[in-house]
């Protein structure tokens, strides 16, 4: 697969035609690319934007979305571009974490995710459950574009910039318009004793219309699906007087025979979102924004033992227990901006932010039964209603010069507070949720930080720009509170600072040529889960560090670009050198257990280099033909660790082992040939090499429950536009069915139908 990754960078630059490139001009030329960009309105346009400062490295248009990908949510969008993994189990889900090309899965609040200023990134964690992104909060009906800059290279964001910034921009209607979408998908799957197909229905309808200087825009979808076996029951031993299992090893290689499917999510979720804005001037625009997310899952489990009768049994496996739940969620966030363009010296931008979890119930038995498919009345109850965060940012941009000078200054001042409720509760009746005899566990705390920022884009020559400036950040975390049984702890409050100078330099060299260098210091503070939170239901245990530093990275690229008429080439070097990183590793739960519980710990010094090469091109070989694709190689290492990888491993072992949850290679590619105006066609891939999930690389079996094997997948999508009002599509994801665990065990072959009706 690495030669095929390969390949595809040599056909992408065979692709270019050479008669597309320009003539070499006798003088400099003058600074074509800009690197930096501060979007705003241009003269007669009637939008503002959000006062962005991103070093653009990617970006994806709505109608390209249209074209190349089976959108089912809004996360589908980012799945093609470079050096991005976007972790989605199934459609649907809830914990979809984008992974960046020097952090991977595990790693939520090691990027940043806004649509129009408005953080989509709950900080709240860093892991691939609640600290997953609200994507929900943007209809894919909404999307104008989406543009990525990867690292912490801008003074504008926080420290959780280190892996990328991903910056959703929506559009408003200029007049009465509103759509009717209903998409359907089929996924087959087939692995162990479990052969069925799931399905998922999902119809949406928007609504937006100007009168003078008010716009609004409403969206709601509704979605009904079920999932594939997201976890599975494991046991070292086959039950006693059981058939049926499954023998297998864990990815430790360690006996983790397979006892029955589990997770079988049957999710209806419902989304709701309304924005408002209104042009108090032509210069002032406030806006609002108010989102409504509900959910009702139920999560069942599937035995594979049978009894010495033939009968199914549970065989009083816990995990039968642990893997069955009901959850009932209601979420609520809002939104208030203030943004000028006064086409002046001056422009401001305020964006203030409340996510609220008002309700996040989750049900769960505590026993299974020895004989037959029953649980016990008796169970547990996590909640995480009352977690929640707000923020507020106020920006500004001083144009010394005019629109037209050499510097064009940006500032800020940022302050979020984050608060996290997760008690655990003993119930006499886990189905009725009530009532509470006791707290199991708890996991309680809140953070909050305030920065100051600024940064000087300047025009230093014609063909040259540099960007520099710095990021100061205060962090507490207080009100940390652990319970478990009997045993109360109140943590102690703790306060942490950080200085991050950023600095950019970006050279015009050649007529279409861009030579661009960046050097970024950042500070990642531990989030309130990583600090306090204790999960003791559902198949995954966690265990908090009230005592973590923050990560401290010192990040570089040096990128060379080349443009040409219809495309470009991009060849990117990077390297992320990271003191006290803070990296989650997995542990058997008691010793000799299938089970495993994860928990938290610094690493003294990690370092990660890699290189990334980019390349697209439109009209390829035959006019309506556009490629494109990346492949992106990293070298990722532990240099010193005080302590040891895990309470088993030898003093030592990690040094110079690669880092866990990142995959050495990656690539995508896409080619779309738009037959004619009515018809267009993708086919897509995405490739991931193996990762490690253990300091001391012990887990060497990823092809199972629980490890991370590599993977390719192929996707294909065909669209037909029958008129102005109706277009439908047909697509399959993982066309080839793939079968793959990234931990959990991936959707196979998924067929997916969409039709739409505009007016």
């Amino acid at each position: 697969m690495k030669f095929l990754l390969l390949a595809i960078a040599l056909v992408s630059l065979a692709a270019f035609s050479p008669g597309a490139a320009a003539p070499a001009a006798a003088n400099a030329a003058p600074f074509a690319l800009d690197p930096f960009t501060v979007t705003g309105t241009q003269p007669g346009d009637n939008i503002i934007t959000p006062l962005l400062t991103l070093p653009r490295h990617a970006s994806v248009s709505a109608q390209r979305i249209a074209e190349t990908v089976n959108i089912v949510d809004t996360e589908d969008a980012v799945k093609y571009l470079p050096s991005l993994f976007l972790r989605k189990r199934n459609n649907g889900d809830t914990q979809a974490v984008m992974a960046t090309r020097t952090w991977g899965v595990s790693s939520s609040a090691r990027s940043l995710i806004y649509a129009d200023g408005v953080p989509l990134t709950a900080l709240i964690a860093n892991n691939n459950n609640i600290g997953a992104p609200r994507w929900g909060l943007v209809a894919p009906a909404e999307i104008e574009s989406i543009d990525v800059m990867y690292g912490p290279y801008s003074a504008a964001y926080a420290g959780n910039s280190m892996g990328a910034v991903v910056e959703i921009t929506t559009r408003l209607p200029e007049k009465r318009e509103g759509s009717v979408e209903h998409t359907r998908s089929w996924q087959s799957f087939s692995l162990y004793g479990t052969h069925d197909t799931y399905p998922m229905s999902q119809t949406s309808v928007t609504f937006g219309d100007r009168a003078g200087p008010l716009a609004a825009w409403i969206s709601a979808n509704t979605q009904d699906g079920h999932s594939q076996p997201l976890v599975y029951v494991t046991s070292t031993t086959f039950p006693a007087g059981t058939t049926g299992a499954f023998a297998e090893t864990n990815k430790l290689g360690a006996a983790a025979n397979i006892l029955g499917a589990a997770g079988l999510l049957h999710t209806r979720m419902t989304n709701a979102k309304v924005k408002v804005t209104y042009d108090l001037t032509p210069a002032l625009r406030a806006s609002y924004s108010v989102g409504l997310w509900k959910n009702a899952a139920d999560s069942t489990v599937d035995t594979y033992l049978r009894d010495t009768a033939g009968q199914p049994t549970f065989a009083g496996q816990a995990g039968f227990a642990s893997s069955t739940y009901g959850l009932l969620q209601r979420h609520a966030a809002h939104s208030l901006a203030l943004k000028t363009n006064t086409r002046g010296n001056w422009d401001f931008e305020a964006v203030a932010t409340l996510y609220r979890m008002d309700r996040d119930q989750q049900r769960t038995p505590t026993t299974a039964s020895a004989t037959g498919t029953t649980f016990g009345t008796a169970g547990r109850v996590a909640v995480l209603g009352g977690t929640g965060w707000s923020t507020l940012d106020l920006k500004g941009v001083w144009r010394p010069g005019g629109q037209n000078g050499s510097h064009l200054i940006t500032f800020g001042v940022h302050d979020d507070r984050y608060k996290l409720y997760n008690p655990t509760f003993n119930t006499s009746d886990w189905r009725a949720g009530g009532p509470y005899t006791s707290i199991a566990t708890e996991g309680d705390g809140k953070t909050r930080t305030q920065a100051l920022w600024a940064q000087d884009h300047w025009q230093a020559a014609q063909n040259v720009k540099l960007t520099f400036g710095a990021r100061y950040e205060e962090w507490r975390a207080y009100d940390g509170l652990n319970v478990n049984g009997a045993t109360t702890v109140a943590q102690p409050t703790v306060r942490k600072s950080g200085f991050s100078p950023k600095a950019t330099f970006a050279w015009a060299i050649a007529p279409k040529w861009t030579l661009t260098t960046s050097v970024g210091q950042a500070y990642r503070f531990a989030t309130a889960a990583e600090l306090y939170q204790l999960v003791s239901t559902g198949a995954t245990f966690t265990s908090p560090n009230p005592d973590l530093k923050p990560d401290n990275v010192l990040a570089a690229e040096v990128k060379i670009e080349r443009t040409f008429a219809r495309g470009r080439v991009r060849l990117s070097l990077f390297q992320d050198d990271v003191h006290d990183a803070i990296i989650s590793q997995f542990q058997p739960l008691v010793a000799g257990s299938s089970t495993l519980f994860s928990y938290l710990s610094n690493v003294d010094h990690v370092r990660a280099r890699g290189v990334e090469f980019f390349a697209e091109q439109r009209d390829a070989f035959v006019p309506g033909l556009e490629l494109n694709a990346s492949v992106t190689y990293l070298n990722a290492r532990t240099l010193a660790l005080s302590g040891q990888a895990s309470a088993t491993a030898i003093p030592g072992s990690s040094i110079g082992k690669r880092l866990p949850n990142i995959p050495d290679w990656r690539g995508t590619f896409v080619a779309t040939y738009r037959l004619n105006p009515k018809w267009s066609f993708s086919a897509a891939g995405r490739y991931s090499g193996m990762l490690y999930t253990t300091l001391d690389n012990t887990d060497t079996h990823p092809n199972t429950y629980q490890g991370f094997a590599p993977w390719f997948v192929a996707d294909l999508k065909a669209n037909f536009k029958v008129n102005d009002r109706w277009s439908a599509s047909l697509g399959a994801d993982n066309v080839l069915n793939r079968k793959y665990f990234l931990f959990h065990p991936f959707s196979q072959r998924t067929f997916l139908a969409n039709v739409k009706l505009n007016f």
